[in-house]
């Protein structure tokens, strides 16, 4: 078994001087990686209106799948205009790991 997990660290536009309007960029991201079959959340900068830390984590029997799904998500949050990608910590875990 295999388990990966990637961390986003965008910065959200300007006009996002709220945490309701925080809530509005965060969610449909969310909303997205979640059609791929991965669990996700926000997990940091909870409390700052113009950043925010999003965590991904997949699990498969194989390698390559989990990376071929990792892949995806971070191709979803690149390609999504409004957000500016400043980071992506990736990691991969096997069963046999200590």
């Amino acid at each position: 078994m295999f388990t990966g997990t990637l961390e986003f660290d965008v910065v959200l536009p300007a006009d996002s001087r709220s945490l309701k309007a925080k809530r509005g960029y965060v969610r449909p991201v969310v909303a997205a990686l979640r059609r791929l079959e991965v669990s996700v959340a926000e997990v940091d900068q909870l409390d700052l209106h113009g950043r925010a830390a999003i965590g991904v984590a997949a699990v498969a029997s194989t390698a390559k799948h989990v990376g071929e799904v990792l892949d995806a998500c971070e191709r979803l949050v690149a390609g999504r205009p409004e957000l500016e990608l400043l980071s992506v910590r990736r990691r991969l875990h096997s069963s046999d790991d200590e």
